[in-house]
């Protein structure tokens, strides 16, 4: 990995002039997030040595680097998936290269089906604490001591002072816990049913890999969900993936403003 990631940033490096002090991870129909970012530097993930590509939906597959809300700014337009076929090791190498490039606080985003029966499509949902059930963890094999300990604490996942001062400006935002799972079947009404038991109010098929690697390279981290649909068996309807991309894009306007806030009282 070491060799990997010194010749990714190689090529990242020559491309770019300042330092991103924050990355920002845009879900599925959210990559509108990076309209705003000014004095762009784009670089497609298929252009990076080692990098992985995203082939889901809705996610373009570039780095896009300048500034938003006045910081120096990496999004990646794209993520990347377990059911893609990607590794979860994959996902902290991406990890590790934010790392690497400077990055500091990560603000992640992603379409969510809503399990909590008190939310509704378009609801924009801060993350308070997550379950894995993609029983996966991209921290598996040997430990890379430079990044982080072999056994990183994960009761505190996120940026409690971050919250705070987004939750200052948006007092009514909703908070809920998000599960992952593998995918990219939709779940079943039963999954759902037993999921609310375990006391999650969002359901999607990403987020957890992210941050667990950040959570182990110390990337601060803030998790801004878009309830894009019911989950099964709440609303007679089939789910679809047109359907999240939809929604996501009529709640623009929302979403962009809570993320340009959140970046804004760093």
């Amino acid at each position: 990995m070491k060799e990997k990631l010194e010749k990714t940033l190689d090529f990242i490096k020559s491309k770019i002039t300042d330092v991103p002090k924050v990355g920002l991870i845009l879900g599925s129909g959210l990559g509108f997030l990076a309209d705003n970012i000014e004095n762009k530097i784009e670089i497609k993930y298929e252009e990076i040595p080692y990098f992985p590509n995203s082939t889901a939906p809705g996610h373009e597959g570039k780095l896009i680097f300048g500034k938003l809300s006045g910081k120096n700014v990496v999004a990646l337009k794209g993520r990347f998936h377990l059911y893609e076929g990607w590794s979860p090791e994959v996902i902290k190498f991406v990890i590790y290269t934010l790392k690497m490039l400077g990055v500091e606080r990560l603000l992640i985003t992603n379409a969510a089906g809503a399990i909590n029966k008190t939310f509704n499509p378009g609801d924009i949902v801060l993350v308070k604490d997550v379950i894995n059930f993609q029983f996966r963890n991209p921290l598996r094999g040997p430990n890379e001591e430079k990044f982080g300990p072999r056994f990183p604490d994960m009761s505190k996942i996120f940026d409690e002072h971050w919250a705070k001062k987004v939750k200052k400006f948006f007092p009514d935002i909703k908070e809920g816990v998000y599960l992952a799972v593998l995918g990219p079947s939709y779940e079943t009404p039963a999954e759902i049913k037993a999921f609310r038991k375990f006391g999650a109010d969002l359901v999607g098929m990403s987020t957890v890999p992210e941050i667990i690697a950040a959570r182990h390279c110390g990337i601060n981290c803030l998790v801004l969900s878009c309830a894009t649909n019911m989950a099964a068996g709440i609303l007679e309807k089939p789910l679809s993936h047109v359907e999240v991309l939809e929604i996501a894009n009529k709640v623009k306007s929302g979403f962009s403003k809570i993320v340009l806030k959140s970046l804004e009282v760093l």
